[in-house]
């Protein structure tokens, strides 16, 4: 593969993780939505769909689409991060940039999608909840830990399904990512992903949105410091621990 390809593959999965995760808050979260009220329960579905069909789309880069499980995959000790794309600063931030670029995208489509029930939505706090994460009770430290060990988890179970037949990666994936969220998404919402939510929060404050009120930067950091801690140390002990292998 060539940078531009694994570019376009992280940022075309990324940006559909974006659509459908961002998509099922809204649709929970906002007035006037047919799955108004769902639950916390939906919404860890819908995310976990969500990877689901990211994975699928950026397989052929290794279906990062969270630059947390790119640190761990470097972090595990591997040389390339696909056959033909080795481990570099550039190839590095070509992942990177790939998962950014689709979360802000993906974050764009989804405010599309709801744009009248966005226009209609009179509390500040729902409409910010459909773009970033934000903590039940504030305190950044602790919300730091919530999101270690969240990323944690999800990077270094990632790791052990390489041992997995290859058929089960994405749902398996996508089931992991409900079961953080429905155990561990309480604290913090689970961010487990920077771009995630670094990019729907620069949405957020881009778009003109009515009643939108501020993107809460001062808790930006969390959900990005937090992951990728947590995906260096998943990748770290993956590539530490001896895993089963399932032939």
């Amino acid at each position: 593969m060539t940078l531009g390809e694994v570019f376009v593959s992280e940022m075309l999965g990324t940006a559909a993780l974006i659509v459908l995760g961002c998509g099922v808050v809204a649709n929970v979260a906002l007035g006037k939505t047919k799955g108004n009220g769902g639950g916390f329960l939906m919404v860890n579905w819908g995310w976990g769909l969500g990877v689901f069909a990211g994975v699928y789309l950026s397989v052929m880069s290794g279906a990062h689409i969270n630059p947390a499980v790119t640190v761990g995959v470097i972090t595990g000790g591997a040389e390339e991060f696909v056959p033909g794309v080795a481990v570099t600063i550039g190839s590095t931030l070509t992942y990177f940039g790939g998962q950014m670029l689709g979360a802000i995208i993906g974050a764009f489509v989804a405010w599309l999608a709801y744009k009248k029930q966005f226009d209609d939505e009179q509390d500040p706090a729902n409409i910010l909840g459909v773009f970033s994460t934000g903590p039940a009770i504030r305190s950044y430290g602790w919300n730091v830990v919530t999101e270690v060990v969240g990323t944690f988890m999800l990077v270094f179970v990632i790791v052990a399904f390489a041992g997995t037949p290859s058929g089960l990666g994405p749902l398996a994936v996508a089931l992991l990512v409900v079961g953080i969220g429905a155990s561990l998404g309480g604290p913090t919402g689970y961010a487990i992903n920077p771009a995630r939510d670094l990019g729907p929060r620069i949405v957020h404050a881009l778009l003109p949105i009515r009643n939108k009120g501020n993107s809460d930067w001062a808790y930006s950091w969390v959900p990005v410091v937090g992951p990728l801690l947590g995906g260096a140390l998943g990748g770290w002990a993956g590539g530490i621990i001896p895993l089963p292998e399932i032939i």
